[in-house]
């Protein structure tokens, strides 16, 4: 058995969900924060069996495309640190995913 945990963007989580579910796929969803942009991400948690790891990659894949997005970036740290003053485009989206094994597996 596996773990999957994928990190994904708030915006394509609904989605993902759905269509893993619809699927039976369990998922366990939690909040979390990213670093760069600081927006919101959504992290899903699967556990599968071993032959349904490519499944459940492939919807992640489908649902989860990168996209481009401008943003306004913020100073970096305090007074005197250089920024960008001007609105850039940056990549989002997509999807970090991790697979571990399962040493134990009990629903109660």
């Amino acid at each position: 058995m596996k773990l999957i945990i994928a990190v994904i963007q708030d915006k394509d989580a609904p989605k993902l969900i759905e269509e893993l579910m619809e699927n039976n796929f369990g998922v366990t969803k939690m909040a979390s924060t990213g670093g760069f942009l600081k927006s919101g991400n959504t992290t899903l948690m699967i556990g599968v069996e071993d032959e349904k790891v490519d499944d459940v990659i492939s919807i992640i894949d489908k649902k989860c495309k990168s996209r481009k997005q401008v943003v306004a970036p913020l100073p970096l740290g305090g007074p005197g640190d250089s920024y960008v003053p001007y609105p850039i485009e940056v990549n989002v989206g997509g999807a970090t995913i991790f697979v571990l094994n399962v040493e134990r597996f009990e629903k109660i």
